[in-house]
């Protein structure tokens, strides 16, 4: 097998048709099964998604079978082709349109996994009800969200078909707060101009207004805050405490 990838506690190595994505100790048993389940749920909507093939211990360690896409990343289009950066973001908009208008019941629901990240959050007791109670504010949605949608996690093939990878974060719920997390991936990645384009793009383009999305951002942020990343930490605080709590 070819080692094609490194990550955090997991490494993605190609053999021939296959993508085998292994996982280190910090990673449960429940949480690599949660994964597969998740993609293989996914399958059953109109997109196209790398299909799961099995489910192994290789070399010690818990793995995930895919079949190989062979493509390259929207991400890395963008960076090889600045010129189309506006191009790109539109067709990677309407890819999130596309996706959020399926329905996947057997999905967990994006509003408990919510409520749950707040909970796990060390924000103050009363930060985290007034988190709370926005959030059960929300319109209660059952669109496809994906919970990490981003142009690295969009494979084109040479044909322009446009694959959607890592599912491991898929719920079903509001689109809108879909979109805010995109947002703020582009943000915590310090690509600002990106994500104004993309939250301009997005709410044009479903007829959001932009402060409903900008209201989600708080708690998104407050979720995020539970990976424990001292370098974000700053910066979410800010987004956490940016609005004045009704």
């Amino acid at each position: 097998m070819e080692l094609i990838h490194t990550g955090t506690g997991k490494k993605l190595y190609r053999d021939e048709d296959r993508l085998v994505k292994s996982f280190d100790e910090t990673y449960s048993k429940a949480d690599i099964l949660n994964e597969a389940l998740n993609q293989a749920r996914v399958e059953t909507t109109s997109l196209n998604i790398p299909k799961v093939l099995g489910v192994s211990v290789v070399d010690g360690k818990w793995s995930l079978i895919w079949e190989y896409i062979e493509g390259e990343t929207l991400e890395s289009l963008m960076a090889k082709h600045p010129e189309k950066t506006d191009e790109y973001l539109d067709f990677f908009v309407e890819l999130q349109i596309q996706m959020s208008k399926e329905k996947v019941p057997l999905l967990g629901h994006l509003r408990d996994k919510m409520h749950a990240k707040i909970s796990a959050s060390s924000y103050p007791a009363t930060l985290r009800y007034d988190l709370h109670v926005r959030l059960d504010g929300l319109p209660r949605h059952k669109k496809l969200c994906h919970g990490d949608f981003q142009p690295s996690n969009v494979i084109i093939k040479e044909d322009g078909t446009p694959y959607i990878i890592d599912w491991s974060h898929a719920t079903q719920g509001n689109g809108s707060a879909d979109a805010a997390r995109t947002y703020l991936i582009f943000k915590l990645q310090g690509r600002d101009e990106i994500a104004e384009k993309y939250m301009k793009l997005f709410c044009a383009k479903t007829d959001t207004a932009i402060q409903y999305v900008q209201r989600i951002l708080p708690i998104v942020a407050a979720s995020q805050s539970v990976k424990r990343k001292p370098e974000e930490q700053e910066f979410l605080n800010k987004w956490v405490n940016v609005c004045d709590w009704q």
